[in-house]
């Protein structure tokens, strides 16, 4: 995470720099100068969490030129061949988002549909062992 730690501390700088020069030309328009200051705090909060990560875990096979996809891959699970239940949970997302505008009436239809869509993603498979 060493090379995604030094782009983000390039991002920082950016908005560091953008920051001061903004403040300084604007006469302190207070509106620009925060929004550019809070976008430093928060790259600068990325910058540091991925090098902490560096520093704890050392480099990755990612890091190395020579690496292999399968020295990364980890176990992997099991995958259900079809369902339902994903298109019905964003049809009852989207009624109950426009029961939000049309009325309550449709959005508690909504979310009926948005539940037996959660319901079925939880217990669709759990007679499946392992």
């Amino acid at each position: 995470m060493k090379i995604e730690a030094f782009l983000f501390g390039g991002v920082a700088l950016f908005f560091a720099v953008t920051a001061v020069g903004y403040g300084w030309w604007s006469h302190q328009e207070p509106a620009g100068t925060t929004a550019l200051t809070v976008a430093f705090i928060m790259s600068t909060l990325v910058t540091f969490f991925l090098f902490i990560q560096y520093r704890r875990r050392g480099t990755r096979p990612e890091d190395h030129k020579d690496s292999e996809v399968h020295q990364r891959s980890g176990p992997l699970d099991f995958f259900p061949p079809s369902s339902i239940y994903p298109s019905l949970t964003a049809v009852g997302f989207a009624i109950a988002a426009l029961g939000v505008i049309y009325g309550v009436w449709v959005f508690l239809i909504g979310i009926g549909l948005l539940a037996a869509g959660v319901f079925g993603f939880i217990f669709q498979f759990q007679e499946r062992n392992g």
